[in-house]
């Protein structure tokens, strides 16, 4: 899937997680990093790929992106299993606890925004033609449908014109039905 079909997948699953937990009190800026945790999260399994949005947001991307896709064994190879979740979440873990001595949020919240954004890529993935390998180091990629001429190409006519705009209507259902929540949050800031 293109990068802003893994952002809208990221923050759709977001959303969902959101409106299925009783609302939290939080604060406005651990939601504005947990957002953007959660937008990083649905690029990094992506991590593995030069092209990748990811290293737009990285001073010397570029030069980063070489170095690492090679570590990581090429495009859609561990960062794109379970194995990798656990790695990624791990390191994330230990990352957002050197941070939080130094940023005033709730770095609990911004972890798991950040795997859920995580989980969300791997499971669009699933989707696609090339599948996912869920079960490294078992070189069998599963995708849904089983049938690979049925799944989405990447890029292609399907993610565009039908996954995209359903992600869209998606999320404007969930606002619309759960409003309450939405506006319940909002309230917490304008008091």
């Amino acid at each position: 899937m293109t990068g802003r079909t893994h952002d809208l997948a990221a923050f759709t699953a977001l959303n969902y997680v959101i409106i299925s937990q009783p609302l939290q009190e939080i604060s406005l800026s651990t939601s504005l990093v947990a957002l953007g945790a959660n937008l990083l999260g649905g690029l990094a399994p992506d991590l593995d790929q030069s092209t990748s949005n990811f290293w737009r947001f990285v001073r010397g991307g570029s030069f980063f992106s070489r170095l690492i896709s090679p570590l990581l064994g090429g495009h859609r190879f561990i960062s794109h299993s379970i194995l990798g979740v656990i790695l990624f979440g791990v390191l994330i873990k230990q990352l957002l606890g050197l941070l939080s001595d130094v940023l005033l949020v709730d770095m609990e919240i911004v972890w798991w925004a950040f795997m859920i954004g995580f989980i969300s890529h791997l499971a669009i993935d699933t989707f696609t033609k090339e599948g996912v390998p869920w079960l490294f180091p078992i070189p069998i990629r599963f995708g849904i449908p089983p049938l690979k001429f049925l799944r989405i190409k990447t890029g292609g006519l399907l993610e565009k014109s039908l996954l995209f705009p359903g992600l869209l209507i998606l999320n404007g259902y969930l606002f619309y039905i759960h409003y309450h929540k939405f506006l319940d949050f909002l309230r917490q800031y304008i008091r």
